[in-house]
């Protein structure tokens, strides 16, 4: 049980100096002033700091990416540690460009156990391919009865993607909407938009010529294609930026002209980053890092002048509302998880809370995954 008196509190929205009562894995109050008359209670003093809700990064390469470049350039798991410093404490897992050596059953696995040291973990179904690999033979019969899986992953519009069309698009995301109906789950069909050809106006024909909703449909890396990500927002979607180390030059011009609450990012963590020439042979690969959710949003703030308040719910809100864990996730209001981070005077990642659970305090790792170091 945690008493943090006199934080600075965005909620996201700014709700000025405030105490917050953390009760097992729950935010029990928030107020101006609380004395609560409860033993046990660890009081720590926030004064000077910013308290924020928990960020959620929905694209995290858990098992690892990449592999374009021959095994060798196969990249490493996803530790549990990286997401407590870069204050994540909400992810979702996915697989990427190869499902030979990766698999939907390593997938769920991982999921399981960052779920175990801590985190609120969960992971799609599929990869780039379609048909999508599953772990029982189906989308849906996965997304009805793995706990994790709250979804499907596919890639369009890229040189590595299985190229599937528009009735294969609708057969795919019709599955996942009746089994998203029957599990009580997001049943989203995350999908990887590449940077070659014009299939994103596929999703387009997808929302204007089908009855499927749009919120099934969530186009990412639309930072690729900034115009389609303001118009597929306006027509009621979520499209998801891809952080990268200038992304927020990108994103301060985008939340004005997104429709509100519509915008999300993610990492892509732990996938590869490979480079191409101009024949599409791979020239060499490096690997995303989930320190680019945070790097974006605090160089948002401190270079770019968006108020925190306007930045913070690409990584919290808006991403909760299009995972359905709203209000339990993306916040900081009574009954909610207790997922929350202190930032210091220069914004940076201080102390950290998951599921009520202090991670870190004073930049300083209290939980590590089972075998680091």
């Amino acid at each position: 049980m945690y008493l943090i008196r006199n934080a600075d509190v965005y909620a996201p929205e700014h709700l000025g100096k405030q105490d917050i009562l953390i009760c097992n894995d729950k935010i029990a109050a928030v107020a101006p002033s609380l004395e609560p008359n409860l033993p046990g209670i660890k009081v720590i003093d926030a004064q000077g700091k910013t308290a924020v809700p928990g960020f959620i990064d929905q694209h995290v390469h858990l098992t690892g990416g990449g592999g374009e470049g021959g095994l060798h350039t196969r990249t490493p798991e996803f530790p549990f540690s990286t997401a407590v410093k870069a204050g994540v404490t909400t992810l979702v897992g996915v697989l990427g460009t190869d499902s030979f050596t990766r698999s939907v059953e390593n997938l769920v696995a991982k999921t399981k156990a960052l779920k175990n040291e801590g985190l609120t973990a969960y992971c799609l179904t599929g990869a780039y391919q379609y048909p999508s690999i599953t772990l029982t033979g189906s989308v849906a019969k996965d997304i009805v009865f793995i706990e994790e899986v709250i979804g499907c992953k596919l890639a369009i519009s890229d040189h590595r993607c299985s190229h599937p069309t528009e009735e294969e698009v609708l057969r795919l995301v019709s599955d996942i909407r009746m089994a998203s109906l029957v599990a009580g789950k997001p049943g989203e069909l995350h999908i990887h938009i590449g940077g070659t050809g014009n299939c994103i106006q596929m999703l387009f024909d997808l929302v204007e010529h089908t009855d499927v909703p749009i919120w099934h449909l969530r186009p990412t890396h639309m930072g690729r294609h900034p115009e389609d990500a303001i118009r597929f927002t306006q027509l009621g979607g979520y499209a998801d930026i891809t952080a990268k180390v200038d992304s927020h030059i990108q994103l301060k011009d985008l939340i004005k002209e997104a429709a509100p609450g519509m915008l999300t990012l993610s990492s892509d963590s732990n996938g590869s980053l490979p480079v191409w020439n101009e024949k599409h042979e791979n020239i060499g690969v490096k690997v995303a890092s989930i320190q680019t959710l945070y790097d974006t949003i605090r160089n948002m703030v401190v270079l770019e002048n968006v108020p925190l308040e306007e930045a913070l719910p690409l990584v919290t809100t808006n991403v909760a509302r299009a995972l359905r864990l709203y209000p339990v996730k993306g916040t900081i209001t009574p009954g909610c998880d207790g997922d929350l981070l202190l930032l210091d005077q220069d914004l940076k990642v201080d102390t950290v809370f998951a599921r009520g659970k202090m991670m870190m305090e004073s930049s300083q790792l209290l939980v590590k995954g089972m075998f680091e170091a």
